[in-house]
């Protein structure tokens, strides 16, 4: 098998995904490309958390499979997975009266055992993490005094110390100003540079076309089109996949697909 041939680490071969009696996705296929940039993208309840929560071994199929590695991830001892696919959860929950540095150490977990306890590669792990989100400084104060972004951050930082080839982001930028969502974007383009695969579910359709290397974009359980942002951002689809009428055009400072809805109320004005 030549390389361009092997399959990628981590994919969905038609599973259907829901909660309860509910189905929110069905007959899901997709491949999360090697090294890539993977950002989906779509409305309110279309499946992008759902998919992504899959893709991380925390929903198990009601039918098809993850592969991770060749293996069934729902078969795959959890820690092993723990090694490889680290996973950010919308609106994680906080423990009770820990503190920053503390809870970073957590993503470190899954590289303990009986035979391995807290080393110096642990606290590198972690004073590495801390330090690319900016919260290095605040690693002795306790979370719950934190700032929503500054929590944020911090969630961020302790799936950084997993050191995970695979990294799933589920709406990284909630809780941030407009600076610092570019700063986290910022680091997952330099984690991808470095080699990282990394999926996110992103809101920002421009920040999404902006950063991703490969766009998914998805309405009612269904992927609708996938692949480099230029051929995925087009009028049309944003008419079918989010109900917008827009124009797209090439970002001023990128290139990139850039989207700009068109004014409703001039439209109804026009009308009246």
């Amino acid at each position: 098998m030549t390389q361009l041939d092997t399959p990628p680490r981590l994919r969905a071969e038609g599973v259907r995904l829901g909660y309860g009696q509910r189905a929110v996705v069905e007959d899901l296929s997709i491949d999360i490309a090697d090294g890539g940039f993977t950002v989906i993208v779509g409305p309110n309840a279309c499946g992008k958390s759902t998919l992504l929560r899959a893709l991380g071994r925390m929903l198990a199929p009601r039918a098809g499979r993850v592969i991770l590695d060749g293996r069934a991830i729902h078969t795959t001892p959890t820690k092993e997975v723990a090694r490889s696919v680290g996973l950010l959860p919308q609106s994680p929950v906080t423990p009770d009266a820990i503190t920053v540095a503390d809870l970073v150490a957590r993503g470190r977990f899954p590289h303990q055992s009986l035979l391995r306890q807290w080393s110096l590669a642990d606290e590198d792990a972690v004073e590495n993490a801390l330090s690319e989100v900016g919260m290095i400084e605040h690693a002795d104060r306790m979370v719950d005094e934190l700032s929503g972004g500054q929590r944020q951050r911090v969630w961020i930082s302790m799936t950084l110390a997993q050191e995970t080839p695979i990294i799933l982001l589920d709406e990284p930028t909630t809780f941030l100003d407009v600076s610092h969502q570019l700063d986290v974007l910022d680091l997952c383009s330099r984690l991808h540079d470095a080699g990282r695969t990394l999926v996110a579910v992103l809101h920002d359709l421009n920040l999404a076309a902006r950063y991703t290397t490969h766009l998914v974009a998805m309405r009612n359980g269904t992927v609708i089109a996938q692949g480099e942002a230029s051929d995925v951002v087009t009028s049309d689809l944003l008419r079918e996949v989010f109900d917008l009428d827009a124009l797209v055009v090439p970002d001023p400072e990128t290139g990139r697909p850039m989207v700009i809805p068109r004014d409703r109320r001039r439209a109804i004005e026009d009308q009246a």
